[in-house]
């Protein structure tokens, strides 16, 4: 039997999100969601690259069995309404809103009902499955309005290092960007 929901408004990271909010919370914890895997499958040409010359980003796919790891973050009444729209406009590059469930602590039964944005097959900047070679090559040298999409990578594999969350395809991407130099 699952805890309680907690109360607040929660967002759940999976990318930049970790490593970067670049939004006014109350509370952040390690969390994962369910039934979801981790994939470089989304251009940016937005953020991390340009509509001439589009850089990959992560979205989610369904994934039934795996745990995708990031961070939860609870945000005050008085400003969700205004994180929304700011998250709204970060990830207007064909994310929708998702309600899902939110697990903190591994060992833990306690969750919470988060948002998280992702990015379906339907968008026009989905690229769905490529090479991790590909990917590396078009991330270690795209750049876009956000800096450097090799950042991005490379920072997401760090943080999520740091969490303790493994994440084979993030690891085999920033492994080629790293050994290309």
């Amino acid at each position: 039997m699952l805890e309680p929901v907690r109360d607040g408004n929660w967002i759940f990271g999976y990318g930049s999100l970790v490593w970067r909010p670049a939004f006014r919370y109350v509370e952040r914890r390690p969390g994962q969601i369910r039934g979801y895997a981790r994939r470089f499958w989304q251009a940016s040409t937005d953020h991390r690259g340009t509509p001439e010359a589009p850089g990959r980003v992560l979205t989610l796919v369904e994934a039934e069995g795996e745990l995708c790891g990031g961070m939860g973050y609870r945000v005050d009444d008085a400003v969700m309404a205004d994180v929304l729209t700011d998250l709204d406009h970060r990830e207007k590059n064909g994310y929708q809103r998702v309600s899902t469930s939110l697990y903190f602590d591994r060992e833990s039964r306690e969750t919470a009902v988060a948002l998280v944005y992702i990015a379906g097959p339907t968008n026009p900047h989905y690229t769905g499955p490529e090479p991790v070679e590909d990917i590396a090559a078009i991330a270690a040298r795209a750049r876009g309005p956000s800096g450097e999409n090799r950042e991005y990578v490379l920072e997401l594999a760090r943080a999520l290092e740091r969490y303790g969350y493994r994440d084979e395809h993030v690891e085999a991407v920033a492994r080629v960007i790293t050994n290309r130099g």
